[in-house]
Order: C-alpha cells, then structure tokens, then sequence
C-alpha cells in the first residue's frame, strides 16, 4: 500500500475541497481508491486467520465512502480528510474500524451511540454478566492501548429499570459502548504497521465479542 500517495491525496483534496477539483483529479482517486481497496482485501485475511469467528468482508465491501453526508451535516465540507473501513462486518453488530487521514489515524470498535433495542440489550448483558465486561476493559493491556471506553455523553441518573447502586452503574450509564486507538499518521510508513494492526485487532477482540454477543442473542 503506497499510504504516501494517499497522504498526498487527502492533503491536496483537503486545500481544495470540491467536487470541480475531485473531478479534475478522479483519475489520482480512483488510483488511491484501488490500491486502498486491496489493502483491504489484504488485512481482511490476515484478520480471518486470526479469529475462527472472523466475518469476510472484502474491501469494496469495507470502505466507506469519502464523501461527507451533507444532508445530516450541512457545514461539513464535501470530503472527508480520511480513508476509512470497516473490517469483520457482520450484519447487526459491531466491526473493527480503521482509518487513516491526514493528521491521525484511528481504529476502533464497538457500538457508538446505538438505537435503543441495541442499547438496551447491551445494558441487559452486563446486568447479568457485567464481571466478565468489567475484567475485560480492565485488563492493564487493554487499558495502555485504548485508555478506557469511549468518552461520550452518559446518562446523569440510573436508565430506566436499574438502580443507581447496581454495582454496575458507571458502566450502565454509558450512551456509547466502544473504545479507540488513536495514532499520529507517520505511524503508518513504519515497517511494523501492520504489526500494530494485529495487535490493537486481537485486544479489542474479547471486548467486540462481549458486545456482539449481547446485541445477536434472542
């Protein structure tokens, strides 16, 4: 993956960011668009040989599209200032994000902000196991790679059918259930980039599992 070419892409389109200067250049997008997409392809079965449990998801499949949805977000800019994808895809849960722009990269994982059912069967997971989540995020490595869970709004009192002295409450208060690595973009031209992937892939593993378990049990 030549992540230089794709670094000096999202800088150009980030100083001129416009749908005349991204047709004036589709050619140079679509060239980094292929060679991202094959990346992808690549991790994806690095990833599969890792987790018996993996979800194929090739990287036409993964990668999001680089436009902004402006309908939401009328005063973004036309196109986003990073490449990113989703790996381990399956329907209805959470996958294992990556992205690579022009100042930082992230990869994360887990649910942010979800609908209320998902929500709900989160909360209801760790009411009735909530031990084996709290071991999880508390587990020194999984710490020093993502610090904690997503920092994100959380609920002042105790959500509805919980008590605010369930031994749980910090935890059940949560709006977002997910964590993040993030990682200046240098890191990416390092020969041990893909070393990295695989690690923060595996550690945030067990706590994918968790969730995903309770969002896909009847």
């Amino acid at each position: 993956m030549d992540f230089k070419n794709l670094i000096e892409f999202l800088k150009a389109l980030n100083s001129n960011n416009s749908k005349e200067w991204m047709d004036a250049n589709r050619k140079w997008y679509k060239e980094v668009r292929t060679d991202f997409v094959k990346w992808l392809d690549h991790m994806n079965d690095v990833m599969a040989a890792l987790d018996n449990e993996y979800y194929d998801t090739p990287g036409k499949k993964g990668i999001n599209r680089i436009n902004n949805n402006l309908m939401f977000h009328p005063n973004k800019p036309v196109y986003k200032d990073h490449f990113g994808a989703g790996l381990d895809k399956r329907p209805l849960t959470g996958d294992f994000y990556i992205e690579i722009g022009i100042e930082r990269c992230i990869m994360a994982g887990g649910f942010w902000r979800p609908d209320s059912p998902t929500l709900k069967s989160i909360r209801d997971a760790i009411d009735y196991d909530g031990d084996v989540f709290q071991k999880i995020i508390d587990k020194k490595s999984f710490k020093n790679i993502f610090g904690g869970l997503y920092e994100d709004s959380k609920l002042i009192k105790a959500p509805k059918g919980f008590s605010n002295s369930h031994e749980h409450i910090e935890i059940l208060r949560n709006k977002t259930f997910a964590v993040a690595h993030e990682f200046p973009t240098d890191e990416v031209f390092r020969d041990n980039f893909e070393k990295k992937i695989i690690n923060v892939y595996k550690e945030m593993l067990p706590f994918r599992r968790y969730l995903n378990k309770a969002v896909t049990v009847a």
